[in-house]
Formats: C-alpha cells, sequence, structure tokens
C-alpha cells in the first residue's frame, strides 16, 4: 500500500473557488453593462426636479443647465418643479425615483443641510437616499449695513453693535433662513448681542435694511447691488474663503479677524442613490461643461453667482461640510420648525 503524507482535500474548496469565479463574473459583467449604459445614457428625456416653485434661484439656475445638457446630449432635458412642505415633496419625490440618470433633483442649501438639521424626521436621508453629482454654483453671502448707521467697516459694526446692546436689530428670510443663521454665528463668533427680525424672503427685509428698519443682514449681492451703488446699504464682509470676483473690493471675514467664517449658499444636483457611477460620472462632465460655458457664465453672474461644475466626490465633501455646519448653527440659534 503506498501512503501519501499529503494533506485531504476538501471537496468544498473546489466549489468555493468556482462560487467565487462566478461571482468575479457577475461583478464584471454588471460593471460591463453599467457602462455600456452610460455609453448611450441618455436614450430619453432627463427631468430636473426643483423642489420649489418657479423663479426662485435653483429654479433660474436649473434652466440654464437644463438647456446647455439638452444641447448636449440631443435629448430633451426638463425643469419639473415640485413645491411644497418647504422642498420636502419634491425632494422625496426624488428620493424614491428610480436610480438610472432620468430623474435629478435640484438642490439648495435649505435641502442638503439646513431642513435636515432642523427636522431629523424627514422621510429620507440626504446621505443614504442621495448620489451626489456636481455642485453647480455658490451664491457668496455678504454682511450688509444700513448707510445711515455711518458704519463703514466689519470692526465699527462690531464696536456699534456692542455699544448699543440688545438693541440692534438685524433682517432675515424667515426663522432658520440661512440669512438667520449666517448672523447667529457672526454673533456668537463676535459677542454680539442682536435682535432678529423675521421676514417673508428678501422681498421683503432687503426694502428693511434700505429704510432703516433693520441695521444689518446677510444677503446675496443682486438683491442689494442698486442700494450699494445709491448708498444707501454698504458692503463690510463676504462669507467665502476667498475674495470673489463679483464684488472683489469687499473682504473675507477671515481677512477681518473672523478666522474660518466660511458660509456660501449653494445649488447641486442629487441622483437618486443607486445611480449606476459611470452614468453620474456622465452626468458631472456634462454637468460641469454647462455651468462653464461662457453664457452660463454671464448668466449665472447677473444673478450674483459663481459658476463651479466639480466631481461627485468633491461635492460629497462640500455637502458634508454643510451639514456639519449647519447642525452647529441651527443649534446656537435655537431655531425650531414653525
Amino acid at each position: 500500500m503506498v501512503r501519501s503524507n499529503a494533506s485531504p482535500v476538501c471537496p468544498c474548496a473546489g466549489v468555493r473557488s468556482m462560487l467565487a469565479l462566478v461571482l468575479f463574473s457577475l461583478s464584471g459583467a454588471t460593471s460591463f453593462a453599467q457602462s455600456k449604459d452610460a455609453l448611450v445614457f441618455p436614450e430619453r428625456t432627463i427631468r430636473l426636479v426643483v423642489p420649489y416653485v418657479p423663479g426662485g434661484l435653483p429654479d433660474t439656475m436649473a434652466r440654464v443647465v437644463a438647456q446647455r445638457l439638452g444641447d448636449a446630449f440631443a435629448r430633451p432635458v426638463l425643469v419639473d418643479n415640485r413645491p411644497g412642505a418647504g422642498g420636502v415633496i419634491g425632494t422625496e419625490a426624488v428620493a424614491r425615483a428610480l436610480p438610472d440618470g432620468y430623474t435629478l433633483l435640484v438642490a439648495d442649501l435649505g435641502q442638503t443641510a439646513i431642513t435636515p438639521a432642523l427636522n431629523p424626521r424627514l422621510p429620507y436621508d440626504i446621505g443614504r437616499d442621495f448620489a451626489p453629482v456636481s455642485l453647480l454654483g455658490t451664491s457668496p453671502f455678504f454682511l450688509a449695513v444700513n448707510g445711515a448707521t455711518g458704519v463703514t467697516s466689519l470692526k465699527e459694526f462690531i464696536a456699534f453693535a456692542r455699544a448699543r446692546a440688545g438693541t440692534v436689530s438685524y433682517g432675515s428670510s424667515g426663522v432658520g433662513s440661512p440669512h438667520h443663521l449666517a448672523m447667529e454665528m457672526l454673533r456668537t463668533r463676535t459677542g454680539m448681542d442682536l435682535i432678529h427680525v423675521p421676514y417673508k424672503g428678501s422681498g421683503q427685509s432687503t426694502p428693511a435694511i434700505v429704510a432703516g428698519e433693520v441695521a444689518a443682514l446677510f444677503t446675496v449681492l443682486p438683491t442689494v447691488s442698486a442700494h450699494v451703488k445709491a448708498g444707501s446699504v454698504r458692503l463690510l464682509a463676504v462669507a467665502s474663503a476667498t475674495r470673489t470676483a463679483l464684488a472683489a473690493d469687499v473682504p473675507t471675514f477671515h481677512e477681518l479677524g473672523v478666522k474660518d467664517f466660511v458660509l456660501l449658499p449653494s445649488v447641486g444636483m442629487l441622483a437618486p442613490a443607486g445611480t449606476p457611477r459611470p452614468i453620474i460620472d456622465r452626468l458631472s462632465s456634462e454637468i460641469a461643461k454647462a455651468v462653464r460655458h461662457p453664457d452660463s457664465v454671464q448668466r449665472f453672474g447677473a444673478l450674483g453667482i459663481d459658476p463651479l461644475g466639480s466631481t461627485p466626490d468633491a461635492y460629497a465633501v462640500a455637502l458634508k461640510a454643510d451639514q456639519e455646519l449647519f447642525v452647529q448653527a441651527v443649534r446656537v440659534s435655537g431655531a425650531k420648525l414653525e
């Protein structure tokens, strides 16, 4: 009898090897299929869901991008307004849509960071139910004061407010709005004691600062540019990492000693979670071209928007940073759902 010193081979080892080979093959087949899908994408109409009524900043930006994407894809790209519940209805509709790249959400800071910070019981989770596609652009926030205050710098405004603690008022577009939360963050960073006067949108808050009903507010440039030229409103600082070409003479908060005070209201594009990455990458690439087109740059500039266009990964990093920032801002402000 011949005896072998070799260890006996378990029959299940071969089965495991075959199973691994099958799984590897399936994985490769799936990747190939997704890549192939991306090559022919899109084959029908793409819908850009805006969770607000027509006419607002996200809607206007979406229409500019839709026109360029339609030209690039040679397919219709439609803007679908789904307002309601402060943007929740439209956002939820996209979260529940098929993850095939044909339904996208045009999301602003309210949907990606502020509403989740205010309402932990949303019917969706931005991080779980959506895949970042591209950041379209940001709209720098400026600290503006009424010209009659005589304040000409951030340092003077802080001194002005401290000398009149509890009597200097600031306006916003409502409780929990970016304008409200920005001032609350600045207030806590600088030790000012201010009175918050919430209005129903910038259509009311802008006339209020011009008339002197409030001393200051945070705002985007287009809503006050005419008043700045007239001298009734003065811009003191911009809450961006670097100065913006939209108003290159206005210093950043960081330059003026309020370190790392960056708050950039943004608008981006999100897809339902599970959308194949090759399709997301294709969309991201074309969106970047769309927002950087000379005509788009000109139209965005008129709206006070710095056009960007980003990779999905870069947008994911920006989303996380915004969410962390506004959880803190909501806590500081004490803002609650009305």
